[in-house]
């Protein structure tokens, strides 16, 4: 059997629980993290819906006939994007998912406790790096679009949008674990840089073709 034909198209609204569901199927370094959660949208709560919700212009998806089986999210103005997530999206969150008690430690915390410690302690990213590179992404396919050029086709048309909005370059971080996805980047033409704790990539859009 040929691999599926799918087309890219701008993100919907009603995609939402389509977002909730591909970061949850792919949440474990691209595989199934669904074993690993008791409440199915934690990943998701962080992951992939503020950017549909906050910065849906900026979010695509690829739609086959089996409908939406992956997408790209992405936030032109990290810094601008974090301090929304602070005053509009984490508030709600944090009266639904309490921090993990200071008596229990971090060794001992369940996967839906540390996906809440972030919800309390959100990642903050380095103003040095954004200053270069100020945009960011996330993207998932699950398994049936995987291996077809739909990741490809999904990064280039988020890039295209952020060098249209006028970005001056573009970052993400790759479990260290995920090798595949670190591979897949470096293909993209993103560079390496220097960082602990799995990898980093950036792009420049002002001279990468």
């Amino acid at each position: 059997m040929g691999s599926p034909r799918a087309r890219i198209r701008p993100y919907r609204r009603s995609d939402l629980d389509e977002l909730y569901r591909i970061c949850l199927l792919t949440g474990d370094a691209g595989q199934d993290a669904t074993p690993l959660y008791q409440d199915p949208r934690l990943l998701g709560h962080i992951f992939a819906a503020p950017y549909g919700v906050l910065e849906p212009s900026l979010a695509f998806v690829a739609e086959d006939a089996g409908g939406v089986g992956g997408y790209i999210v992405g936030a032109s103005d990290t810094q601008a994007f974090e301090e929304r997530l602070e005053n509009e999206w984490w508030p709600g969150l944090r009266g639904r998912y309490p921090d993990p008690a200071p008596s229990l430690p971090a060794g001992r915390w369940t996967p839906d406790q540390q996906l809440a410690h972030a919800i309390h302690h959100p990642w903050r990213t380095d103003p040095e790096l954004t200053a270069r590179y100020p945009s960011h992404l996330h993207v998932n396919l699950e398994s049936r679009l995987q291996g077809s050029g739909y990741g490809t086709r999904l990064t280039r048309t988020l890039i295209a949008a952020l060098r249209a909005g006028g970005s001056r370059g573009l970052h993400l971080r790759v479990m260290a674990s995920n090798h595949r996805a670190a591979g897949f980047y470096g293909h993209l033409g993103f560079t390496e840089l220097p960082a602990a704790g799995g990898h980093l990539f950036g792009l420049d859009l002002q001279t990468t073709p």
